[in-house]
């Protein structure tokens, strides 16, 4: 897949498709590379892209409020998710976390209890060309944890569920030695009950950030915080094994 830009305009295209607006109608070639420009018919220049992170943020198919992209940032960071790594996930939802994790090349497994939004997480991992790295299960993880239990153990578990608690409580039987654990939770109640669970276990490390994020407004009369937009999304909770 590719990005076509023209000022604030973007379109998602795969090479032989063709792109119809307002603004003219062009096949993309088959050829096409990053830095490319594009002419529609009626002579409108599109600059062509490598979609990156962000950018498939802004296109998959939405089941739900997904995470935000700072928020995966501070999973990447305070986890050290790297490449080659074993991730296990649940509650895939859009799949935006999970696509960020299989293109720094983890292989991920995430867990998706509704058939319909698994399908279209499934989707979207295929626009973000990491269908091989990321393994879409349909199902609740909770009922599966006895098996992924009997295998090699993971890396890094991210939890985005109501009953993230439940497994947490199995985190020693799931992550490997020195792994790290994830809670994502929109309400402090959820993050309070995963800190109780992470206590309890014998996990260490264990905090909660509330991730908070404000753009900055500069004009002629001075520079503050952007008023418009919300700034809080949620809370994290990680700990380690």
């Amino acid at each position: 897949m590719i990005l076509l830009v023209h000022d604030d305009r973007e379109y998602l295209r795969a090479p032989g498709e063709e792109l119809q607006t307002d603004l003219g109608v062009l096949t993309v070639p088959e050829d096409v590379e990053p830095g490319d420009r594009l002419e529609t018919h009626l002579g409108t220049e599109f600059v062509v892209r490598e979609p990156r992170g962000p950018d498939l943020f802004d296109h998959f198919e939405r089941t739900g409020a997904p995470m935000m992209p700072r928020d995966v940032g501070l999973i990447v960071g305070f986890t050290g998710a790297a490449a080659d790594d074993r991730i296990l996930d649940a509650g895939t939802g859009t799949g935006v976390l999970a696509a960020y994790l299989g293109r720094i090349g983890a292989a991920v497994h995430t867990y998706e209890r509704d058939p319909d939004f698994a399908d279209v997480a499934r989707e979207n991992m295929r626009l973000a060309g990491v269908e091989d790295a990321v393994d879409v299960h349909t199902g609740d993880v909770t009922d599966e944890l006895d098996a992924l239990a009997d295998g090699p153990g993971f890396d890094v578990l991210t939890l985005d569920t109501e009953d993230a608690s439940t497994v947490v409580r199995r985190a020693p039987d799931l992550v490997v030695s020195g792994g790290f654990v994830v809670v994502y939770s929109p309400f402090i109640e959820g993050s309070r009950d995963a800190v109780a669970a992470a206590e309890e276990t014998g996990l260490t490390d264990v905090t909660t950030y509330e991730t908070i994020q404000r753009s900055m407004q500069f004009d002629d009369r001075g520079s503050r915080p952007d008023t418009r937009g919300v700034g809080h999304t949620g809370y994290l909770t990680v700990a380690r094994r």
